[in-house]
Formats: C-alpha cells, sequence, structure tokens
C-alpha cells in the first residue's frame, strides 16, 4: 500500500544575496517514516527545515507539510508540525514542569488538561524526578529530552528534528534515538537533519544526502550501501564527498 506524502517538496530554492542555499531540492517523506538529510555543515539542511516549518520563506518551488501549502497557509502547516532546533527552547529559570506547562498553555490546552500532559510527557522521558528543579541545574542529556517533551505537547502529526542529538554522551543519544522509534511506530512523521551517519543507518527509512544545496544522493541506507559498494553509511559518506581527481607530483 502506498503512504500519502507527509512532506512533499519540489523545486526548492533559497538564496541569500548572490549565495544560492538551496538549489532546487526535491524531497518526499512518506507519513509514518523516518527521513534522514545527511550532509556537511553549509549543505542546506538545516534552510530546509527553516522553510518547511514555516520559519523561512522560500525564493521558489512548492512545499507541502501535513497536505497544507507553507506559503498559502501557514498557520494550518504549524498546528500539524513539532519542531526541535539545534539550540535548546528550554527556559532555564523555570523547573522542567514550568516549561511544559508553558507549552501547553501556547497550545491552548486547558490548566488540567495541560497539567495532564505535562505529567504524561514527564514520565515518558524520565524526568519526573526532577520535574520540579530548575532547568540550570539539568545536565545536556535531561534538557535535551525535555526540549523533545515540549515539541510533542501539542501531539504533531510531523515532527522537524534538527541535529537533536549534537554534543549527547552515548546513553543519552540512544535514549532519544528509542523516542524516535517510538513516535514512528505511534504514527508520527520524522524529518531529521544529522551529521552522524550511524544515526542516519539506525532509524532513517530513507536517507537525503544534501551537499552545496542539492540532492546528490538518495535511497534507504541499504540501497545506498549497495549503490556505492560500502558496508556502513560512513563509506558511502566518504565516497560522496571525495575528489573525483587525484594530483600526482
Amino acid at each position: 500500500m502506498t503512504r500519502h506524502l507527509a512532506v512533499d517538496v519540489r523545486g526548492l530554492r533559497k538564496s541569500y544575496g548572490d549565495h544560492p542555499v538551496l538549489d532546487g531540492v526535491d524531497l518526499a517523506v512518506p507519513a509514518g517514516t523516518v527521513t534522514a538529510l545527511l550532509g556537511p555543515n553549509g549543505a542546506g539542511k538545516t534552510t530546509t527545515v527553516g522553510i518547511l516549518s514555516t520559519l523561512l520563506r522560500a525564493d521558489a518551488g512548492t512545499v507541502r507539510v501535513a497536505g497544507h501549502d507553507v506559503a498559502e497557509d501557514p498557520v494550518a502547516v504549524r498546528a500539524a508540525i513539532g519542531v526541535t532546533g539545534q539550540l535548546s527552547a528550554v527556559d532555564d529559570l523555570l523547573t522542567g514542569a514550568e516549561n511544559l506547562r508553558l507549552m501547553a498553555a501556547l497550545h491552548h490546552l486547558g490548566r488540567r488538561e495541560g497539567r495532564e500532559r505535562a505529567d504524561a510527557l514527564l514520565a515518558r522521558f524520565g524526568l519526573t524526578e526532577a520535574a520540579r528543579k530548575p532547568v540550570s541545574t539539568w545536565s545536556g542529556g535531561m534538557r535535551r529530552k525535555l526540549d523533545l517533551a515540549m515539541t510533542l505537547v501539542g501531539s504533531p502529526a510531523v515532527v522537524f528534528l534538527d541535529e537533536p542529538t549534537t554534543g549527547l554522551d552515548p546513553r543519552s543519544r540512544r535514549t532519544l534515538w528509542d523516542e524516535v522509534r517510538a513516535l514512528v511506530a505511534a504514527g508520527t512523521t520524522i524529518l531529521l537533519t544529522t551529521q552522524y551517519l550511524e544515526e542516519a543507518d539506525q532509524l532513517a527509512d530513507q536517507v537525503v544526502v544534501l551537499d552545496g544545496g542539492r540532492v546528490v544522493a538518495a535511497g534507504t541506507p541499504a540501497d545506498l550501501k549497495s549503490t556505492h559498494d560500502a558496508g556502513s553509511l560512513d563509506d558511502v559518506f566518504l565516497r560522496l564527498t571525495a575528489p573525483t581527481t587525484t594530483e600526482v607530483a
């Protein structure tokens, strides 16, 4: 059975001055799957997420998220998505519980419903014990889990994760991986940007490799490894970015 597309991008372009950041990107993300955008710094990953989440305006192309056109109906798009950016969005002066209740209020949940939603997410991410402590006292891994929990307050159909595990220790990273898998198992669509090749290999149903604002490779992790005769995505990435010629002195 063919799944409908939760994200449908065609001919996406974005430039800053004379510098093109996205140069005709096509992207199709089936509902209930994980797509990983992989690429070096400056490849256009974060700019893509910015446009999909209505934070940036595209110069050209069509973008539909959760069935809504990003340019024509950004309010509907925002109601359907959650975003976890590279920088933590938590308030250090508030407790974990207060951060989540504030987010619940922004989603127009009633006080009782917001409190119940906050408590459920704190329990889900193993943060109940620290919930009444200021976030400034929390570890980096705990803060990142709270960041993702805040993204889920509104029960989004599509979640954008922009390098969510950068700087985390291996244990915290794997905990977030488990949460991503649980979200997808429940029907959520995930678009994940990452520089960790193992992360894309472990989580993604499909991998899209960006370089210089263009899609240079796409497919399942198995397809990419098979096509490029590689044992891991590390080998694929190295082959894609290696020089095509070698100078001999």
